[in-house]
């Protein structure tokens, strides 16, 4: 981040008397005497990253990285290296540019007959005294850097909050979008929130009494690398931590793209370790489950509602509902003597805005001021210390709750008496009655379990009568296709799918791919579908459409398109899918009045979405899949502009490794394929890899990599990419449209690792695993290589491969 040359030092520890300016009027070389104190911390001028503009700032001496922990001019900077700093007689600390305007300057800090002193103390912080007090302190005016020793709070005397801002960019320290900021409201209990202007990203919390629960895998023991602490009074309410014997400094960063990170600087040596990231996962986005919902990252979907609640829409498919809606109780209270809680452990404490604290009450005490109240939804003890009292009480919905694994804390939700089964307390004449209703319960269920066997008969009888109008189609599919395969998907009647479609008319038409036309319609349950029908001029065939089935219908992620259904009559061969409203990719990123609609968090979501979703089709779904055909067109979009990916016609299976696979006929779309298949024929994870890089490229800049022009030059869009980073242009890679919604370091981010997936070795490529690490991390990326199809057209025509036995042939689709 930092490029430490200091130029116009300040060197002031003290003065006294008139006003005294002290600067040294030339350049400071590294390794040469600065302001320090305690050999931990520098003041003087730099510039961050690849910037030319100056800053006055405190950073940590000697560590690798430099690190900022705060800047005085962020909104302000100097343009070139002629800076002044001025302390005067006020004890009024300012900056001067070179025309002799103040550009940034501390508050003023007391009368004219006093003896002003500035000083950097050890803790980091520059401090303004006069005779009696500390005046004025960096510590009260936070950048995105938190330090053992400053406060994250509101002084409810003076009524200044101290908050955590990121900056714009790494080279950028420009207030940015994203603050971390600690609620607190008189009678409420203290958690804190990462917001992105206005809205809620993440919430840690509510404090445990040891730290803020949000974190998944916290340890509460003594081998903590630093201390953590909440202090409530009636004059302030704050949050600070301090660091431990075993490590020379801590400090958490707010980045610029909206992630908080806890780095430690360790006592054996001068790096920084990074502790942990937040958000740490999926589930740490707020209310992502709605009210009354729960999230874990064990589970698929990764949300499900709390015991005792229910959906408030009913669902075709649980892993398209839209979860924010949230839950609603399945019985409703009615404040009889019989409500009672039921305890729910490994939780994540839901949002506190709506809760009362009593930090006296026992947990016994809490149950009952809850229960007498009948507007009271939920009770806790939310401090996990030894012997601790405390409870909070929740009016209203209860929301941002998880699932933990470990660590997690006991909440105790109210339900009706129906919803409760009293085991122990249940009388004669209660048990006779519940005796009824489990005989009628098990009687209904014996029926239901029969009715479901009747016709699942009844449906293997229609599926076997349908198949067997084409004998010849039913026989080379069951041969190369084991029949229950295609049991694990619902068959759909010829006559259903006709229905469904208008008789496939035109007006439903929605495009058409390799495999052939592709319809929307309307099924009888009013779900809306992608029919998706062979063409009988298609190169695909039963192949294909075997090999479709069996990859996508074993297969379930939200990044993957569901498939609903299928369809063989005769000569017939249809494929069911979810229906995508905002239909692919390369509708939008290729149209030029569409394309604006993709603003660059839109763009970066699609990006994470793609490698999560390539990511689980290589390591971590059942069959391990080599996609083999992504492109822009099979990228779809649904509602919310989340990308599924697509048309596996072409995917094939591998077993434990990334080995590659020689193959005769080489298939995929021009621009998309990696040399190693195009010329050879061999195709591995790194070909998705390659293919996933194209992509990124195509997402930021907006232009396609098949028929990219440019002016000056005749290099393909990666040849244009890889000419631009060499030159540290980078950025003007980006899509004009997103001058006003990027994030420069993502933007410059995606566009490195998309280069490191497009290099001409597969050996060079990175993972999937590693792709997605890069993209939400802010480490230092590995230098690409040059790509591949550097110059001249994308596509190829007609390949001689390697194998002399074969001629590689490629097939647009």
């Amino acid at each position: 981040m930092l490029l430490p040359t200091i130029t116009f030092l300040f060197l002031v520890l003290g003065t006294s008397g008139a006003v005294d300016t002290i600067c040294v009027d030339r350049n400071i070389t590294d390794g040469e005497t600065i302001v320090s104190a305690n050999e931990m911390f520098e003041l003087g001028f730099f510039s961050p990253g690849g910037s030319k503009n100056r800053y006055l700032g405190i950073w940590f001496k000697n560590t690798s990285p430099h690190t900022v922990v705060w800047v005085a001019n962020r909104k302000s900077a100097l343009n070139n290296t002629s800076g002044t700093v001025i302390f005067g007689s006020h004890g009024i600390l300012s900056i001067v540019n070179i025309g002799g305007t103040i550009i940034w300057s501390s508050s003023k800090a007391s009368g004219t007959n006093v003896i002003p002193t500035a000083q950097l103390l050890d803790t980091g912080n520059l401090v303004i005294k006069d005779e009696n007090s500390v005046v004025w302190q960096s510590f009260d005016y936070l950048g995105d850097t938190f330090i053992s020793g400053m406060k994250l709070g509101k002084n409810l005397v003076t009524g200044r909050e101290t908050y955590s801002r990121s900056w714009r960019s790494v080279d950028d320290p420009f207030p940015g979008m994203y603050t971390i900021r600690l609620f607190m409201v008189k009678g409420k209990y203290p958690q804190v929130y990462i917001r992105r202007s206005s809205v809620i990203q993440t919430r840690l919390g509510p404090f445990d009494g040891v730290e803020f629960a949000g974190r998944p895998n916290s340890r509460h023991d003594v081998n903590r690398m630093y201390k953590t602490e909440m202090v409530v009074t009636d004059k302030e309410i704050y949050f600070r931590y301090t660091a431990n014997s075993t490590v020379r400094a801590s400090r958490s960063v707010m980045t610029p793209g909206g992630k908080l990170e806890i780095w430690v600087l360790t006592m054996q040596n001068h790096e920084w370790m990074q502790d942990f990231t937040i958000p740490t996962d999926y589930c740490d986005n707020y209310g992502l489950c709605g009210p009354y919902g729960s999230c874990s990252t064990d589970t698929y979907p990764n949300c499900e509602c709390l015991k005792g609640f229910e959906q408030k829409d009913e669902p075709y498919d649980l892993n398209s509902y839209n979860w924010t809606i949230g839950c609603r109780r399945s019985v409703a209270l009615d404040c009889g003597p019989g409500e009672k809680f039921i305890k729910l452990s490994s939780m994540k404490l839901p949002d506190t805005q709506n809760v009362v604290f009593d930090g006296t009450m026992s947990l016994q005490e809490c149950e009952v001021a809850c229960k007498d109240n009948c507007s009271c939804t939920a009770y806790a003890n939310p401090n996990v210390t030894r012997g601790s009292v405390g409870c909070l009480r929740w009016f209203g919905d209860l929301i941002d709750v998880r699932v933990y694994s470990m660590n997690g804390q006991d909440l105790y939700v109210r339900l009706a008496a129906s919803e409760l089964l009293e085991g122990n307390s249940i009388s004669k004449s209660n048990f006779s009655k519940k005796y009824g209703i489990l005989i009628a319960i098990l009687l209904t269920s014996s029926v239901a379990v029969l009715g479901c066997a009747v016709a699942y008969a009844c449906k293997k009888k229609k599926i076997k009568r349908h198949m067997k109008g084409n004998r010849y189609a039913f026989h080379k599919m069951n041969a190369a296709v084991q029949i229950e395969d295609l049991d694990e998907l619902p068959f759909f009647s010829l006559h259903e799918i006709a229905e469904a479609t208008d008789n496939f008319s035109i007006r439903n038409k929605i495009g058409e791919g390799g495999f052939g036309p592709v319809y929307k319609g309307v099924l009888k349950d009013k779900r809306e579908v992608a029919v998706k029908r062979l063409s009988e001029t298609s190169h695909q065939g039963l192949d294909e459409f075997k090999n479709e089935v069996i990859c996508i219908a074993k297969l379930q992620h939200r990044n993957l398109v569901k498939l609903v259904g299928y369809c063989i009559h005769r000569n017939e061969m249809i494929l069911i899918y979810e229906y995508m409203p905002n239909k692919s990719l390369d509708a939008f990123i290729l149209d030029e009045t569409r394309r604006s609609i993709l603003d660059w968090p839109k763009r970066f979501h699609i990006i994470n979405g793609m490698a999560r979703g390539i990511l689980y089709l290589h390591q971590d779904s059942r069959l391990q899949i080599i996609h083999r055909d992504l492109k822009a067109a099979n990228i779809l979009l649904d509602n919310d502009m989340n990308p599924k990916i697509a048309d596996f016609g072409l995917a094939r299976k591998f077993v434990g490794s990334d080995n590659s696979v020689k193959t005769k006929r080489v298939m995929g779309t021009y621009g998309y394929i990696s040399p190693e298949y195009a010329l050879h024929g061999q195709f591995s994870t790194k070909s998705d890899v390659f293919s996933f890089g194209v992509l990124v490229l195509e997402i930021v800049s907006g232009n396609k990599n098949r028929g990219f022009s440019h002016e000056d030059h005749s290099d393909t869009l990666l040849g244009h990419a890889w000419r631009l980073y060499k030159e540290n242009r980078s950025i003007e890679l980006m899509c004009p449209s997103l001058r006003d919604s990027c994030i420069i370091s993502e933007v410059l981010r995606s566009i490195h690792v998309g280069l490191l997936c497009v290099q001409h070795h597969a050996q060079d490529r990175p993972t999937m695993f590693s792709v997605v690490l890069m993209l939400v991390s802010e480490g230092v990326l590995p230098k690409p290589k040059q790509p591949a199809f550097f110059t001249g057209p994308s596509e190829v025509q007609s390949l001689s491969s390697g194998n002399e036995y074969t001629i590689t042939q490629l097939y647009a689709r």
